[in-house]
């Protein structure tokens, strides 16, 4: 990793003899196909669950849809295994805010919802900006450590002098929110506004998520390259990889093959413009003439996909490189580890299990945008789902929270399969919120002190709110934690756990369990059960158990393998799981 504010250093075009087999395969010209789920290493009726959760929400939701229609890709590797489109793209006319009550179009005038449906991305737009920062970074002209006010010497007053690209990048200036530029006629008025935005907290000291650091960043890159945002986009990202239906301000022709979004009327908008449908939603964007750095991106689901196996493969795709390996580091690295949950690297989310569900880990990166739209990068399972959706056609105040995007992100998690080591079944906590169970032994009794358990562990919880824990009793009622510790299956330190629970994020590895039976067990009888709990609003990917034996010098108290054993044990919440 090069140090923050350095200069990043260019290298070869081509990948050396160290390089990545993804990133070699991405300059060798491979492009994304079409394929089964068994071709991308999925499990197709959880895949085809992918679909299901996303059209479930064309319904009540809980009173009104919470979208139109939606668009949902999900892949791994190179194969895009599921590909959908359901509802509609345009289904409403018109909006009455005081009875609550859409006008809909005749149903022959409504437009299906289409796979290569064109969306509105909204704040999905930043990851764009933050990739053409780093390009800039690459090439010299731009410092991540450097002050703002180097580059743009109008970004001063207040305190804006101390704010770095990287806190731009990373939301960590202390500006506010939001600012109304669609409230200035001019382009000099909105300048004077973002020129008098004052810092609401000393940069670097809070997380807030701003659009106004985006739109410092359009106005940089702008400003060292001698290019507008727009061309920038073309010029850097989307010709280079093929992205065609990707761009700001979609022309006229588009609009057909346009998912509407907002009937936008005061007072639920900032401005009265009636359906909006084929120009950009996002009312600053719109008056910044449809091209900023927080908004205004149209595109669609296969294109993100191209941008996410670009990414995923270390910057190039189809033998053309937007950015190198470290580069893309960079923007998967997390520079909030002063703000525990604001994970983020630059302009990437990370470990947001709020949108991302049980997709997210530590290296999960992604973004959501207003109108309804998401993308989620899984590198450590080499994977992304797109999901993309009206949810603001005909009112934005119809639908609330992220709920399509964790139950699709959940399902999606589910079909990435969890091998043992003998290729067999294992005992699997599931992954419903606020699920729990218990995996009980049963009745032992170890004639010495030195008995243990072992077996093998595979987990991920949401920190804080999901973990297994190991315990005993003597009585069948009271039970007592059992510390234990764990070595990872591909080596390395054993890790202690002397509460005798572990949840979080493990690796996406086995490990290798052992416990020691309390010290009261000896010639006494001892039952161990394992327990998992999840209280939170979000899941993890569960946890699973395989391989358990209990043993003592000279005597195999207990094993999972022998048929007999295997039938004594006690399942509640849990269930044997090849996958």
């Amino acid at each position: 990793m090069l140090a923050l504010g350095g200069v990043l250093v260019l290298h070869a075009a081509l990948p050396g003899p160290g390089a990545g087999a993804a990133e070699r395969r991405a300059l060798q010209g491979l492009r994304l196909r079409y394929g089964s789920a068994r071709q991308a290493g999925l499990l197709e009726r959880h895949l085809e669950g992918v679909a299901e959760e996303a059209r479930r929400f064309l319904g009540p939701s809980p009173e009104h849809p919470y979208y139109a229609g939606a668009v949902v890709l999900a892949g791994r590797g190179r194969t895009v295994a599921l590909h959908r489109a359901m509802g509609d793209a345009v289904r409403y006319a018109d909006y009455d805010g005081r009875t609550d009550r859409p006008a809909e179009f005749p149903a022959a005038e409504r437009i299906a919802m289409a796979e290569d449906t064109v969306f509105d991305l909204a704040s999905l737009s930043k990851l764009f900006t933050s990739i053409l920062a780093v390009q800039q970074m690459e090439r010299g002209r731009l410092e991540l450590e450097a002050p703002v006010d180097r580059y743009l010497p109008e970004f001063t007053g207040g305190g804006k002098e101390q704010v770095t690209v990287r806190q731009l990048l990373t939301h960590t200036s202390g500006l506010r929110s939001w600012a109304p530029f669609y409230q200035e006629s001019t382009r000099e008025g909105q300048l004077r506004l973002l020129w008098s935005v004052r810092p609401q907290d000393t940069p670097g000291t809070v997380y807030r998520y701003s659009d106004l650091n985006l739109i410092a960043l359009q106005l940089l890159l702008e400003r060292i390259t001698d290019r507008t945002l727009d061309v920038l986009l073309r010029d850097e990202i989307t010709a280079p990889l093929g992205m065609h239906r990707t761009r700001y301000n979609p022309p006229l022709s588009w609009r057909r093959v346009t998912a509407a979004t907002e009937v936008q009327r005061p007072p639920w908008s900032g401005l009265d413009r009636g359906l909006v449908w084929g120009a950009v939603h996002d009312e600053n964007a719109y008056a910044l003439g449809g091209v900023a750095g927080h908004a205004g991106v149209f595109g669609t689901a296969w294109d993100l996909a191209v941008l996410s196996r670009a990414l995923l493969d270390g910057g190039a795709y189809a033998g053309r490189r937007i950015l190198r390996p470290a580069s893309v580091e960079l923007l998967f690295t997390d520079y909030n580890t002063a703000f525990p949950g604001d994970d983020h690297g630059l302009g990437f989310e990370l470990y947001q299990h709020w949108y991302m569900g049980a997709l997210a880990t530590p290296h999960s990166a992604g973004h959501t945008g207003f109108t309804g739209t998401s993308l989620v990068l899984d590198p450590s399972t080499d994977s992304f789902l797109v999901l993309l959706g009206n949810s603001v056609h005909p009112v934005r105040t119809w639908r609330a929270g992220s709920a399509p995007r964790v139950a699709t992100g959940n399902r999606f998690a589910r079909a990435v399969p969890v091998r043992t080591r003998h290729g067999g079944a294992a005992w699997f906590s599931g992954m419903e919120t606020g699920g729990s169970g218990t995996l009980t032994l049963p009745p032992l009794t170890p004639a010495t002190a030195r008995a243990r358990l072992r077996c093998a562990v595979w987990w991920d919880t949401v920190p804080g709110a999901g973990a297994f824990h190991l315990e005993a009793t003597a009585d069948g009622t009271a039970w007592e934690p059992v510390p234990f510790s764990t070595v990872r299956s591909t080596g390395g330190a054993p890790e202690e756990w002397p509460a005798g629970s572990a949840g979080g994020w493990s690796g996406r590895i086995w490990h290798l369990l052992e416990a020691p039976l309390p010290a009261w067990s000896q010639g006494r009888e001892v039952r161990l059960r394992f327990r998992h709990a999840s209280t939170g609003r979000y899941v993890g990917r569960g946890v699973y158990v395989d391989v358990l034996r209990v043993a003592e010098p000279a005597r195999l108290l207990f094993s999972e393998d022998r048929p007999a054993d295997a039938s004594r044990v006690e399942a509640a919440g849990w269930t044997r799981s090849a996958d």
